[in-house]
């Protein structure tokens, strides 16, 4: 009899264990997706859309696949490994992983004042809320999901929820704005005209800086590593990349939908030109709630995982690393507050966070094929082939931005 209670038990705690790896694992992809989904994204997309209209479909399609193959060589290397980015980078050349944390921590605390403002004039949008206000009431929410005893799982239902009413929100944009949906099909695949700009920045845009890492981070705090888990991890990656293009997918027609009508978008704020002129004041709305919606979640997102890139070189980070996220998120509230924009350190940090990807991916490259760091795990040729052609499109691109932007900073 007790036998039969403790093969019960048993089996109920391998359920529970089973529920929260799934859990885990599809927090881990929607905190990439929502990573990436900030209000830039949301610029970014519409202007896009506007000067290549149906054309820009085959940027995104594009933009996929360079998308999966950066991921899958980073998160592969992470779980293989069971070493986050920095400790990684450390083992190709001593001291590197010190240089991605700073170069992390610098481009995500920029990103994150911009993320903070984005809260801020979504709740604007809403309610008419001053958007300082608006940002201090959106980071008191994160800094209460991180105070949870159990952080880990909360930011991983918020995250889910937050992503799965993007998806519904844009959705219904795209629906009432009637776009030509036959027409953006074929213009994915036939092109009329290919903007290689375009192309490099969606991709450093989905997977640049701190952002393909916040997910592989989040499956080593859930345990899921070693060689054994990579199909799931594989399958994880995947799915972060197309939940992030499904959004990026949906607001291209949106837009695409709008421009095809004869309408010219605000250059001040082209996505909300969309949202309002399909759905009228309601439709203002609900831009503020998608807008309010992209900034908390990449707030949650860029606030994990630049502290993550830190956790490893001091164990009081590590023990405390909670109230490293929260401090983080009051600094980037505080400066939108009292500073504004900080325009130049935006400017800077765009600047960095072109030449993350490029580091950060190289060495997760190199690392793939050292035995010392992967033991005998063999690492497909395509992924490499796939992970050097990125790196060297985004290596040109942040040198070119960061040429670019120079002069702006002096």
């Amino acid at each position: 009899m007790s036998g039969s209670k403790k093969d019960t038990n048993s089996y109920m705690l391998s359920e529970k264990d089973k529920k929260s790896r799934s859990r885990a694992l599809i927090g881990a992809a929607f905190l990439m997706a929502t990573s990436a989904v900030g209000p830039g994204f949301l610029t970014q997309t519409a202007v896009f859309t506007e000067t290549l209209l149906a054309s820009f479909g085959f940027v995104i399609l594009a933009s996929i696949v360079l998308d999966i193959g950066a991921q899958l060589n980073v998160w592969k290397i992470i779980a293989v490994t069971g070493k986050r980015g920095q400790e990684i980078a450390s083992a190709v050349v001593p001291g590197l992983g010190f240089i991605v944390a700073i170069f992390i921590v610098i481009g995500g605390l920029a990103f994150n004042i911009g993320n903070i403002g984005g809260t801020g004039l979504g709740i604007n949008a809403m309610f008419g809320i001053d958007p300082k206000i608006g940002a201090i009431i959106s980071a008191a929410i994160c800094i209460f999901i991180f105070l949870s005893k159990e952080a880990g799982a909360a930011m991983d239902r918020i995250v889910n929820i937050l992503g799965g009413v993007l998806i519904l929100l844009i959705a219904y944009v795209m629906f009432v704005s009637q776009p030509p949906i036959g027409e953006a099909i074929y213009r994915t695949f036939i092109p009329l005209e290919l903007d290689f700009y375009a192309i490099i920045t969606i991709v450093g845009g989905s997977v640049g800086g701190y952002i393909t890492f916040s997910g592989g981070h989040r499956l080593l705090d859930a345990g899921i590593k070693g060689k054994e888990s990579l199909p799931e991890v594989t399958r994880t990656s995947v799915t972060g990349i197309l939940v992030a293009s499904l959004v990026r997918i949906l607001l291209f027609l949106a837009v695409l939908g709008v421009v095809s009508a004869g309408v010219s978008l605000d250059p001040t704020n082209p996505a909300a030109t969309v949202f309002q002129h399909a759905a009228g004041d309601i439709g203002y709305r609900l831009f503020g709630l998608v807008l309010w919606i992209a900034g908390i979640s990449s707030v949650i997102g860029a606030a994990y995982t630049s502290v993550s890139f830190l956790r490893t070189f001091h164990k009081k980070i590590d023990e405390m690393y909670r109230y490293w996220i929260i401090a983080f998120i009051l600094f980037s509230t505080a400066v939108f507050v009292w500073v504004g924009q900080a325009a130049t350190l935006l400017v800077l940090a765009g600047a960095v966070n072109g030449l993350i990807l490029p580091l950060t991916l190289g060495s997760i490259i190199i690392a793939a094929h050292h035995s010392k760091i992967v033991g005998d795990y063999k690492h497909p040729i395509w992924l490499t082939v796939f992970g050097v052609i990125v790196v060297i499109l985004t290596a040109y691109l942040g040198i070119q931005t960061l040429f670019q932007m120079i002069p702006q900073l002096f």
